[in-house]
């Protein structure tokens, strides 16, 4: 059955003719899905269609399941490749625009980490009285209702599912269908590394080293970077992300680390000017998974010795971001952290802030929705450009984790590695699979997190540069502005470099022979309004349109008549390299709705303006000259 609030949100938002028309049955599994074309459908989901995507949007669910099993897909997309990436949420609060926004997300990110990969996210619908029991038997069911868009889909972990999930979903649906897997599967091990974080530390590092550069812009006149050993952090959720910060600082620069004066979670924050002791709080997040609380509770009221630092302890978590330090790293599932207006319920307003010199997002922040990215603009100009604080965006930063989950699939694993097709779903087989390829699995895992580190490393500090450069270059841009900027300009570049045989679609084509009822036929069948007309030898020698048949009829000729009376013979048309942008100004130079692709004199696909709004960003590549 369709989990009940997946079901009170469609029913709400769609009437019930697309239920009946839209809905897509294989066995027990129901698929309802959109389009960039379904623009008011989709603004009922809460989705406004732009002109990076979305691409699809899927609701789905397990019919014959008790569990109510079911959920979203997004894929934003694949400009930058196919197919697209990113993690599965599984929350109790699940909707398609929450997980449109992510894939949103997700699209910038892989751009910004240049990334041979599309942006999608999917979100489970994740029932309230979910067991431990129940929690396997959904993830299974999600990876089977995933197996459909294998091929434009990749899932990793995201909030509320972890790499094991990714274990599961790999035993349903493949090695090379998941990323962010388990060590034994060769996975780069993402959670126990800390990908993420690496790319926060990475990005403040840079950003420390170019900061100086922006004391040509007013709002930075009095701007002094103090030495490495004196630069305070200020970690928002020490948690996934915020711990393992704090945990690679000290491994990239021992001897001089930067200082980690606070940090918060759910329980509350702590705060020291001379600095947390953040092994200890590293070991407590790993076995308990809260830190706060527990370390003011077990150490500093009850510590087999007497504690005499000047550590303190509020429950308030979020006035941590009313303490001054050099640099806030927002690292909570929180993606309003800051905001002028409190009614928009920010962690903190920014009247209440303390003082920084930088922050640098390692939770996602980012929205397409129009009316949070204006809050994010007036935020930023607060921030940025009236107290002087360097923000550097979520995308730009955090990319680390999909850096290591990407090159589970940049280097693929090898076919003598591959679970046996006839075995997967079958746990306890591909168990003693992995086992017995557990050194080669090892080696696998191994050569991943090399090459992840060295992308990381390399992709991260272009990023931050061409942050400077941008704001240095154009005074009056904000962070938020120049960051969308690099992403989108690096889509923009990958869509423009793609030909007609990239997206064509099969041509349906009809005999010289034949007649004008063959041809309405074909066209009513036909996802096109053009037939191709082809010789004995399969040239191309004219096409059909609707229009023509249309006239046909009009004209009262029978319609046994041959279609040499109606085809066009002086057919307009491109060749599967020629660029999209080109095939764009043809059919709009030309006024045709759609046209043939042809290879040496062969008709080798269709390409229309339908077919260039679902599988291009249309709206994109109009905008380019």
């Amino acid at each position: 059955m369709i989990p009940l609030k997946m079901k009170e949100l469609m029913q709400h938002a769609l009437p019930d003719s697309v239920w009946q028309n839209r809905l897509i049955k294989e066995g027990p599994f129901r698929f309802m899905e959109f389009s960039p074309l379904d623009v008011d459908r989709l603004q009922r989901l809460g989705i406004r269609v732009d002109r990076l995507g979305p691409r699809l949007v899927a609701c789905m669910w397990d019919e014959d399941n008790p569990l109510e099993i079911g959920g979203f897909l997004v894929v934003d997309n694949l400009a930058m490749g196919q197919p697209s990436m990113g993690g599965t949420r599984m929350l109790p609060d699940i909707t398609p625009d929450i997980i449109h926004n992510l894939a949103r997300g997700m699209t910038l990110k892989n751009a910004a980490a240049d990334l041979p990969f599309g942006g999608g996210k999917s979100g489970i619908v994740r029932p309230d009285d979910m067991t431990s029991t129940d929690r396997r038997a959904i993830i299974t069911g999600f990876g089977r209702l995933l197996r459909r868009y294998r091929k434009i889909y990749i899932p990793g972990p995201d909030v509320g599912t972890n790499d094991a999930d990714m274990k599961i979903f790999a035993i349903e649906n493949g090695l090379n269908n998941v990323v962010s897997k388990p060590a034994d599967m060769g996975g780069n091990r993402i959670d126990e590394l800390g990908g993420a974080a690496n790319g926060v530390v990475v990005a403040f590092k840079t950003l420390v080293g170019h900061l100086p550069r922006l004391g040509q812009l007013p709002q930075f006149r009095h701007l002094d970077v103090p030495k490495s050993e004196n630069q305070s952090i200020l970690i928002q959720g020490f948690g996934a992300v915020g711990a393992h910060v704090a945990r690679i600082f000290h491994e990239y620069d021992p001897d001089t680390p930067p200082i980690i004066k606070g940090i918060s979670d759910a329980t509350g924050f702590l705060l020291n000017p001379d600095g947390l002791p953040w092994q200890q709080l590293f070991e407590i997040w790993k076995q308990f998974g809260e830190v706060a609380q527990r370390y003011f509770h077990d150490t500093l009221l009850h510590g087999p010795e007497t504690v005499t630092n000047n550590t303190i302890y509020a429950n308030s978590a979020d006035h941590l971001l009313m303490e001054s330090a050099f640099c806030l790293i927002p690292a909570s599932p929180v993606s309003n952290y800051l905001d002028v207006d409190p009614s928009s319920g920010p962690s903190m307003t920014v009247d209440r802030m303390g003082q920084w010199q930088m922050i640098v997002e390692g939770a996602n922040t980012y929205s397409p929705n129009p009316a949070k990215k204006a809050e994010r603009r007036r935020m930023e100009r607060h921030v940025y450009r009236d107290k002087g604080v360097l923000i550097a965006t979520d995308y730009l930063v955090n990319s680390g984790g999909v850096i290591y989950a990407a090159h589970e699939r940049m280097i693929p694993t090898p076919d003598e590695l591959l679970v046996p097709g006839n075995i997967l779903g079958n746990t306890e087989e591909i168990e003693d699979w992995l086992h017995r390829n557990q050194d080669a699995f090892a080696e696998l895992a191994e050569l991943r997190r090399k090459a992840a580190v060295k992308k990381l490393e390399t992709v991260i500090r272009n990023n931050m540069e061409e942050l400077i450069d941008g704001l240095c270059r154009d005074a009056d841009s904000l962070p938020c502005e120049i960051a969308e900027k690099i992403s989108v300009r690096r889509i923009a570049s990958m869509e423009k470099a793609k030909t007609a045989g990239d997206v064509m679609e099969d041509a349906p084509t009809i005999g010289v022979d034949k007649q004008i009822t063959d041809a309405a036929e074909l066209l009513v069948k036909a996802p096109v309004s053009i037939v191709n007309v082809v010789s004995e030898k399969g040239k191309l020698i004219g096409i059909v349109t609707n229009w023509d048949i249309t006239s046909a009829m009009a004209s009262h000729l029978p319609m046994d008549a041959p279609l040499t009376r109606v085809m066009t013979a002086d057919v307009i048309f491109a060749e599967p390299d020629t660029p999209i942008l080109d095939c764009v100004r043809i059919l709009e130079n030309h006024e045709i709705s759609a046209m043939p692709i042809v290879d040496n004199d062969k008709v080798v696909g269709v390409i229309s303006g339908d077919i260039l709004a679902k599988r291009t960003l249309f709206r994109l590549l109009q905008t380019m000259d």
